[in-house]
C-alpha cells in the first residue's frame, strides 16, 4: 500500500455519544487520514453512492472500511448492508457492522448478505474505546485489500 494513499473510513452511526467515542479512538491512533460521520442509512448511501450531497464527492478516495449501525432512522443498517454488497461498486468495501443490537436474527442476516464482521458495541465508554482500538488496528494495519477496489 502506498504511504501516501488517503485512507477513508465511514462511520454510520445515529447515536452522537458513541460516533464522538468511536472518532476519538480512531483518530486518536491516525488510524484513516479522514473519518466521515454520516447519521442515517439515507446519508450512508448518498454518501457510498457519490448521490445527493455527496455527488462531488472524489472518486480517486476509496473508502478502506465502513462501520455500520444497524439500528438507525430513514434507511437501517441491514439496508444498507444489502445494497453495498449487492452493487458491484461497493461489494468488495470492507464493512464492519457495529451495534448494541445482539439479536441472533440480526447477526445471521447480517453475514447472510455478506458483513465482514459483526461487533456487539460494549456499554462502557473504555470498553468501546478498547473495541474500536481493536477494530482500528485490525482493520487498518493487519487487513489486506484487493488494490483499487476498497
Amino acid at each position: 500500500m502506498d504511504i501516501y494513499q488517503q485512507i477513508e473510513i465511514l462511520l454510520v452511526e445515529d447515536n452522537p455519544r458513541d460516533a464522538e467515542m468511536t472518532l476519538r479512538s480512531l483518530q486518536k491512533h491516525n488510524f484513516a487520514n479522514q473519518v466521515h460521520w454520516v447519521k442515517d442509512g439515507a446519508e450512508a448511501l448518498d454518501f457510498m453512492f457519490r448521490e445527493g450531497g455527496y455527488a462531488e464527492r472524489d472518486p480517486n478516495h476509496s473508502l478502506r472500511l465502513v462501520l455500520l449501525d444497524i439500528k438507525m432512522p430513514k434507511v437501517d443498517g441491514i439496508e444498507v448492508l444489502r445494497r453495498l454488497k449487492g452493487d458491484e461498486r461497493t461489494r468488495m468495501t470492507p464493512v464492519v457492522i457495529m451495534t448494541s443490537s445482539n439479536e441472533e436474527r440480526d447477526v445471521v442476516e447480517s453475514y447472510r448478505l455478506g458483513v465482514n464482521s459483526y461487533v456487539v458495541k460494549p456499554v462502557l465508554f473504555e470498553a468501546l474505546i478498547d473495541t474500536v482500538t481493536g477494530l482500528g488496528l485490525y482493520w487498518m494495519l493487519a487487513n489486506r485489500v484487493p488494490q483499487g477496489k476498497a
